[in-house]
């Protein structure tokens, strides 16, 4: 991506060349056809993850990803330049320049978010086999006006995306398993503990299992699948869409 040396390749290696146009200029993007292989570390890890809104993710190991919240660190700021156009005359050059202010803040936080997602999922396959997650119908989940803007913000569709794009690249197995009741059942012996959304600790009146809530259920979601066989998606099921961070003209490889 942001690269300069597209006049090294072959005039026959670029296959398709694209104009965009983002809030913040246009730019190009050559499709070429090279060969994009990379070898990743061998590995027989498995990990389970769940997705949330305190850490973007728990895994069966104990561990959190911290969730970087871009839009609403950046909220106080978008909504001060979008009272800007407002001030301005309709029509008038200056409510067009603050528009393309606006949008840009929006842009930025667009990119962050995926770069974010990027290279989590990145990481995570090149260190596990095997990486499991559930199969959330997000478009569900943001109807909940109370939640819709932190799950938007938190992007978990974009971040399975990616996890697809490189199990398919480094070899790897992702698995989307369905959710149901993963959240109170018991990791330890299989009960259902029923707890609200707001009870973040796991606490097992069968076994006294105690567990932060999210741990808990990333481990029940990696057991299911290796327990029952899960739900196996094909990686990469869907397109990635193109990112252009940096430089104004960039390039994307494309597979033999």
């Amino acid at each position: 991506m942001g690269k300069w040396d597209v006049h090294q390749y072959p005039v026959e290696l670029i296959k398709r060349v694209r104009i965009v146009r983002r809030a913040d200029g246009y730019y190009v993007q050559f499709c070429v056809k090279v060969d994009s292989q990379q070898d990743a570390p061998i590995t027989t890890s498995e990990i389970g993850i769940d997705v949330g809104l305190e850490y973007f993710y728990s895994d069966s190991n104990g561990n959190h990803e911290e969730n970087p919240r871009y839009l609403r660190k950046s909220e106080k700021d978008i909504k001060r330049v979008q009272r800007k156009i407002y001030k301005k005359k309709k029509g008038a050059s200056g409510r067009r320049k603050a528009r393309g202010v606006y949008a840009r803040k929006h842009l930025k936080v667009t990119r962050q978010r995926n770069e974010h997602a990027k290279r989590i999922a990145r990481n995570l396959c090149l260190a596990n086999a095997k990486v499991v997650l559930e199969d959330l119908n997000i478009s569900g989940l943001v109807r909940n006006h109370k939640l819709a803007k932190s799950i938007s913000d938190a992007s978990w569709y974009n971040f399975r995306q990616w996890l697809e794009y490189f199990g398919e690249k480094f070899g790897r197995e992702i698995i989307a398993l369905p959710s149901h009741f993963t959240s109170q059942e018991c990791s330890r012996c299989g009960a259902r503990v029923y707890k609200s959304l707001s009870t973040r600790t796991h606490s097992c009146s069968h076994c006294g299992h105690i567990e932060q809530r999210d741990v808990n259920a990333a481990k029940v979601i990696l057991s299911r699948v290796n327990a029952r066989g899960g739900h196996p998606q094909s990686n990469a099921s869907r397109d990635v869409p193109s990112t252009f961070v940096g430089r104004k003209f960039s390039k994307s490889k494309e597979r033999q």
